[in-house]
Formats: C-alpha cells, structure tokens, sequence
C-alpha cells in the first residue's frame, strides 16, 4: 500500500489511537482498516520516528530511589528505604515496610551486634518477615517497659520471641510498665541491679529499631493504661507522636518532661549514638511523628512508604 507523506502521517496518527487508546491488536487493526498487519507495525514504528508517538515508561522503583536520595540530603540520613504505596491504609503498608526492615537486618547485622527493639504493630511486622540470622553472638534486648496496663496486645512479647529464634539467643525483656502513674515509683524500681543492665544494654546497643507513635485517640500508648484522659488531652495539644514510647513536639524536643521522667527505656539521646538507628513507619497520620523524630536526629535509616516519603520533602 503506497500513501504519500500527508496520507501516512494521518493513517500512523489513526492506528496509534486505536492500538494505545482503545486497546485493539494490530491484527485488528488491520482488519478494520484494511490494512495488512506488516504495514500496521511499520506504522507504529514511523510515528515513533517522527516523534507523534512518545511511550513514557512511569517506573515507581526509579521515582523511589530519587525520593530516597532526596530525604537521604534533607535529613543527613545514612539510608532511606522505600516501599510504593498508593492505598495510605497501615495494614496495608506496615507488612511491607517490616518486610523491608527485615530484609534490611540481614544485610547488616553481623557478628556481636547488638539490637535494640522496641514493639507494637509496625515492629510485630518487622517481626513476622525475620530471617534466620548465620551472624553469631548477636544479642538483643528491649528498648523501654514492655508490661501492658491493659488487655490491649502490644505484641512485646511475641515480637521478642521472634527476635530470640531469628537470631539464635536469649532475647532480653524489660519486664515493666513503659509508664509509671509517678515517678517516684520509677525512680525506686530503676535502683534495681537488674533493670539498670537491661537498660545500658539497650543503650549500649549498636542497632535501634523503633516505630514512631501519633496523638490520634486511637494510639497504642493511649489505649494500654498508661496515661490519664487528662494527661492525653494534655500530649494532643503539645505532642506530635513518640519514639520509644518519649513524646515530641514537632521539632523534636520531649514534650512533657513530668511523663518522660515516669517513662521507663533509653533516653531519647541513646539514639542519636547508633550506629544504626533504624526508625520503620510510614502512612499520612505518622509524617508529623517521622519528621519530628528525623529533626531531633533519633534516626540515621529511615524505612517508609512513598506517600510518606513525598510528605516529608514538602
């Protein structure tokens, strides 16, 4: 079939619409403009040459990797992980980001490492997706009080368990409250021998996993029995979420220093001298929580989800 250059042009224009924009084979295409199918593919590839046809491949892994480079420069982080996600639902997001966290351990947990962890969904994730460990001698201990103050699951237990069998030992709980009702009470129960160990250890941990919490009515810390409904009226107005169970303020700095003095686990300090300090959480109601923990330098690798990741570059 012979057709002069006009004529080409507006047949090649045709066939792109039909074959891209209303999904036909070439074959039928062919059929419906008696065309043969040879030709059909000629003209496809004539429109690409003469630049009426432009094919844009959108690769999310390559945006993701940008994304993370960027957050790497803006927060001075030594890694960024990124999962894709377009749904912002947590129970959606949490099994990938701990799957990604998982992954991540194996890659650089070696021989006499210590971990840190801390618990509650996002950790029990990270849990779920483990690995069987070949480093020896690792340890792993508890970052704050693992003892719920109601039925509510915090998974501390369960999450520990699974640390100990991944990593061939005795994991080491912190077997109290998170939150005391009074300081006093804390300050005599941290004189104990024991949990003054535990304790160092974890800040003596070379690696720190730990979610970051939101002021939502329905966080995890406001729902175990820790706090009063006064004193969680009190953190919404001056809080934007926790790390290891420590409320911050949108910079970053503790928010009530009467509750953080009841609260039992490493100082939010400790963090900021890992080697790796690991924060795992994503989802639009946790940016406000991520970034603050990010502007006090508790983290150094950030594993999030794509979403989240553009939030926290806005």
């Amino acid at each position: 079939m012979m057709m002069d250059n006009q004529d080409k042009i507006k047949t090649a224009l045709k066939v792109c619409h039909l074959y891209y924009e209303d999904g036909l084979s070439q074959g039928e295409i062919a059929s419906k403009l008696a065309i043969s199918r040879p030709t059909i593919s000629r003209l496809l590839q004539f429109a690409r040459d003469q630049g009426l046809l432009r094919i844009e491949i959108m690769d999310p892994l390559k945006d993701l990797d940008v994304l993370a480079q960027q957050l790497e420069a803006k927060y001075q982080l030594k890694k960024v992980i990124l999962i894709f996600d377009a749904t912002n639902d947590l129970d959606a997001i949490n099994p990938k980001i701990g799957a990604a966290a998982a992954d991540y351990l194996e890659t650089i947990v070696k021989d006499n490492d210590s971990i840190g962890i801390s618990w509650g969904e996002t950790l029990e994730n990270v849990a779920n997706h483990l690995h069987p460990s070949n480093a020896n001698n690792v340890s792993v201990v508890q970052l704050k009080g693992s003892v719920s103050g109601s039925e509510m699951n915090n998974f501390a237990n369960d999450i520990i368990n699974k640390f100990s069998n991944a990593f061939h030992t005795d994991a080491v709980n912190l077997p109290l409250p998170v939150i005391f009702e009074n300081a006093t009470t804390k300050q005599v129960v941290m004189q104990d021998h024991f949990i003054k160990a535990i304790i160092q250890a974890g800040i003596d941990a070379n690696i720190a996993l730990f979610t970051s919490g939101t002021v939502r009515d329905d966080a995890m810390l406001f729902n175990l029995g820790y706090l009063t409904d006064p004193e969680i009226k009190q953190l919404q107005a001056q809080a934007v979420g926790d790390v290891v169970s420590r409320f911050i303020t949108a910079t970053g700095e503790l928010a009530d220093s009467d509750i953080d003095e009841r609260t039992v686990g490493i100082p939010l300090a400790a963090l900021r001298d890992k080697e790796y300090s690991i924060l795992v959480s994503g989802s639009s109601w946790k940016v406000a929580s991520i970034r603050a923990a990010l502007l006090g330098g508790y983290a150094n690798v950030l594993i999030t989800d794509s979403q989240t990741a553009a939030a926290l570059l806005d």
